[in-house]
């Protein structure tokens, strides 16, 4: 079997198996490692220490795996059909979560079919070593997908593809077998900088660089701590990510919507309210999201961030009784969001009272 013929039976069957992109290339680093080491220098990964800690090892994928030739990157699509993302962010008593994490985490579901890839092209030459890597080996991985030609990285510093916009999760297959490698995909960003004029909390330096420090991805996911004050309102209703900068990118217009169930939102997390989630106690929310993304945040990041939401929220009597019950029922941490919450909707309560009068 040639190598061109190998190349097309392996992508014939990642589409197969429920890929709706995939895309080849050398396994040598570029210019991403320089973006990399001036990001870090930068000191805007924040908490994430893992990613100085791993620094060595982003900037090779041999370091990964000595005996890599090819890297197939693969995506998929991950928004439901019937989803509205605009109106949820336009109810402040609703629950925002980034469309990603809605159904089941992302990395089971790539993960397992890299996994039937791979046992694809073991049965076709007998002798593969591969490494699959979703969002957790220190790989590059964005660079290497659009170096794959699956989308270029965009001025949010997400992947974007001109014919299917940028919902999609990334996936890779590092192969010790030497396939035919694809063409670079081409920057389309052009003059657009909505996804950077859009961004809540303005965590955008300028184009292709993003200060994670000031991200409502990071500071309800990945930051343990407490959020900032200056930028709890700019969070607004957003309790798990943010999709700002993909909304209202030109070009997901072009958008496609999944074909996975697994992806289906799990107990209507597309559009609760908030009061509801909060009132969760750590039992049902650890039933509620098992075997989702939301796990990563944890039971204090959860309430905290729901706290914040809530005291973005219009006022109501009933949000301040339940707030003021659960005091001293948490971690200080939560319980100072919590206190946050209250007396910025009595602020907003006595404003309203002053107009009135």
């Amino acid at each position: 079997m040639t190598k061109e013929q190998l190349t097309k039976m392996i992508k014939e069957k990642s589409l197969r198996i429920g890929f709706n992109a995939v895309g080849i290339t050398m396994p040598a680093p570029g210019r991403e490692v320089q973006h990399l080491d001036q990001w870090l220098e930068s000191g805007h990964e924040g908490e994430m220490t893992y990613m100085k800690r791993n620094q060595p090892l982003l900037k090779n994928p041999k370091h990964l795996m000595p005996e890599v030739k090819s890297i197939i990157s693969v995506s998929i699509n991950y928004l439901s059909s019937n989803d509205q993302p605009e109106e949820i962010l336009n109810s402040p008593k609703k629950a925002y979560i980034a469309r990603y994490a809605l159904g089941r985490d992302y990395h089971k579901i790539l993960r397992s079919k890299l996994k039937a890839l791979a046992n694809h092209i073991n049965d076709l030459t007998n002798n593969n070593i591969y490494k699959a890597a979703v969002d957790s080996a220190p790989l590059l991985e964005k660079a290497y997908a659009e170096r794959s030609g699956i989308g270029w990285i965009g001025k949010n510093t997400n992947l974007i593809n001109s014919k299917s916009g940028s919902f999609f999760m990334i996936g890779e297959l590092l192969t010790s077998i030497e396939l035919v490698y694809d063409i670079k995909a081409t920057n389309h960003c052009g003059s657009c900088k909505k996804c950077i004029d859009i961004c809540p909390t303005k965590a955008f330096n300028g184009p292709y660089s993003l200060d994670a420090r000031k991200c409502i991805s990071y500071l309800t996911i990945e930051n343990k701590n407490e959020i900032p004050t200056e930028h709890r309102e700019a969070i607004g209703n957003r309790i798990f990510g943010c999709d700002d900068c993909q909304i209202y990118c030109p070009w997901n217009k072009f958008a496609q919507h999944h074909n996975e169930d697994d992806f289906n939102p799990r107990h209507s997390l597309d559009r609760k309210d908030l009061i509801d989630l909060f009132q969760w106690t750590e039992k049902e929310w650890s039933d509620n999201t098992l075997g989702s993304a939301i796990r990563r945040a944890g039971y204090d990041g959860w309430r905290r961030n729901i706290s914040v939401a809530l005291g973005n929220a219009p006022y109501e009597d009933k949000t301040i009784r339940i707030l003021e019950q659960a005091l001293g029922k948490n971690s200080k941490m939560v319980d100072e969001h919590i206190m946050w919450a209250i007396n910025t909707l009595k602020s907003k309560s006595k404003r309203k009272l002053n107009v009135i009068n």
